[in-house]
């Protein structure tokens, strides 16, 4: 009979790691603005890129060992210890990027068991930040080769939906490794001309100096973007481009082509039948099947459908409230504070584009719920902020708790409704509706510095929904309103 007694064991190790005296080695992070204490036998023993890394440092007079990870976060530092000594990682109440950044950092340091495990829940459990975030978390795996689950878990979703690469903003930083699977995929979902244009697009980019107008390029800058192009080129299904296309689209850039190429293009625009020189690639194929609905999705958590009830009874401006079999609408859950994170910029990510939308938020230590309602599309582009004029938007605050009744609050001054915050401050801003209700966030997170507001100015909204001027949100979630058909 074996008997094991790993709780002990592993509170014993973590009173060791925060033992003081006897370390030997010191771990500096954040530029080395914090650092922490080790142990080299358990460091090395754990993990074989920490024996190498202490194998190769010599100790100071002290007899200490260096390591220097200005990269990495306190937090992260602190969890990975804890895991090398206790085998302990508590990972309640932390976003899904930090489970993200911890599983790069974990493999890393060649800590595979904890990589892949946290591999294993982003899958399993976190894959709607996974398609929200979809081009970091593609362009990361994708550059360490680490991944394999993830890489074939994002391949299946990016065949189908390539928008979520091609369309993303940081299209033209994808590593080339990336984009080049991307393109030799038979089932990617996308025109064959319009993947020329984006490869176009893309080695452009790498290549700054280029003149902006390709009409006054001359010959060594095609042979420039040849060079930087030259593992694409052969992907692209050139003889399933339309003969327009071709025209419009692949003529100006000829020069990129191999001769015998471009003779056999043009070969087949008027003879299709005649045998070529050129390797003909067969046609993508189109898929019939989608991807399964989330069904396991809640609701929400935030709102009930009474209150779903009461918002499209205000929607359609009705004096009497839907009853709850009657909603003439559907509530689509597009954004989750607790799923996807408190970042404004998320919500600047994930909403763009999107209007019709309702926005929720529970106010932290309170009943509260507060919220918003938009009729106009999101946009994230803008350089300067942008100021979106409706009559039909509103604020309010829900019934819940101690709070015995709603209120409604349309709004006044129409051409200051709602606000497109520019670029630079959507770090800080997230959805803005004129000057009755705004979440913002100098700390960049919603749930953590109190900075979201009401401010107290009637002439912007008729009723102002809430008593206190700033406050902090335990969770907050947006919605697209789709009208029942």
């Amino acid at each position: 009979m074996s008997l094991k007694f790993f709780d002990k064991l592993s509170q014993n190790f973590i009173e060791l790691l925060n033992d003081k005296e006897d370390y030997n080695v010191i771990i500096y992070v954040e530029n080395a603005e914090k650092s922490f204490t080790a142990h080299s036998n358990v460091l090395k023993y754990r993990s074989s890129y920490f024996r190498q890394e202490l194998e190769n440092i010599q100790p100071n007079e002290n007899n200490i060992k260096i390591i220097t990870k200005p990269s990495i976060s306190s937090k992260i530092c602190d969890t990975i210890l804890k895991y090398i000594y206790g085998g302990i990682i508590n990972l309640e109440k932390v976003e899904t990027r930090f489970i993200f950044d911890l599983m790069l950092i974990a493999n890393e340091f060649k800590l595979a068991e904890l990589s892949n495990k946290l591999e294993a829940i982003l899958i399993q459990d976190k894959a709607s930040w996974l398609k929200t975030h979809f081009s970091l978390a593609y362009r990361t795996i994708f550059v360490k080769e680490s991944f394999k689950d993830l890489e074939n878990f994002c391949n299946d979703i990016v065949v189908k939906y390539p928008n979520l690469i091609f369309d993303s903003s940081d299209f033209t930083s994808l590593p080339e490794s990336a984009l080049i699977s991307l393109i030799k995929r038979d089932d990617l979902q996308m025109k064959e001309v319009e993947i020329w244009d984006y490869i176009i697009k893309w080695g452009i980019s790498q290549n700054p100096t280029l003149p902006k107008n390709p009409e006054d390029w001359i010959k060594e800058n095609f042979l420039t973007l040849k060079t930087t192009l030259q593992q694409f080129l052969p992907h692209i299904r050139y003889f399933h481009i339309t003969n327009i296309e071709i025209y419009d689209k692949v003529k100006p850039f000829k020069k990129i082509l191999d001769k015998q190429l471009w003779e056999d293009i043009n070969q087949h625009l008027v003879a299709p039948d005649r045998p070529t020189k050129s390797n003909i690639l067969p046609a993508r194929s189109v898929l019939v099947t989608e991807l399964p609905p989330r069904t396991t999705e809640p609701f929400s958590t935030i709102i009930s459908e009474d209150h779903a009830a009461e918002i499209s009874s205000w929607i359609d401006r009705k004096t009497a409230t839907y009853s709850t079999t009657n909603v003439p609408y559907k509530f689509e859950l597009i954004l989750c504070g607790t799923r996807d994170g408190f970042a404004p910029q998320t919500f600047w990510n994930i909403c763009h584009g999107h209007a019709y939308t309702i926005v929720v938020a529970k106010v932290k230590g309170t009943d509260e719920i507060i919220g918003g309602y938009s009729p106009l599309t999101w946009d994230n582009s803008n350089i300067k902020d942008q100021w979106a004029e409706t009559k039909d938007s509103f604020i309010f605050s829900l019934k819940n708790g101690n709070i015995q009744s709603s209120i409604l609050s349309r709004v006044k001054v129409t051409k200051y409704a709602i606000l497109n915050s520019c670029k630079k401050d959507q770090n800080i801003y997230g959805p803005y509706f004129g000057f009755g209700l705004k979440l913002f966030s100098k700390e960049s997170n919603f749930n953590l510095d109190g900075l979201s507001s009401c401010d107290n100015n009637l002439d912007y909204y008729e009723k102002r929904i809430k008593t206190s001027d700033s406050f902090s949100i335990d969770n907050y979630e947006v919605f697209k309103v789709n009208r029942k058909s």
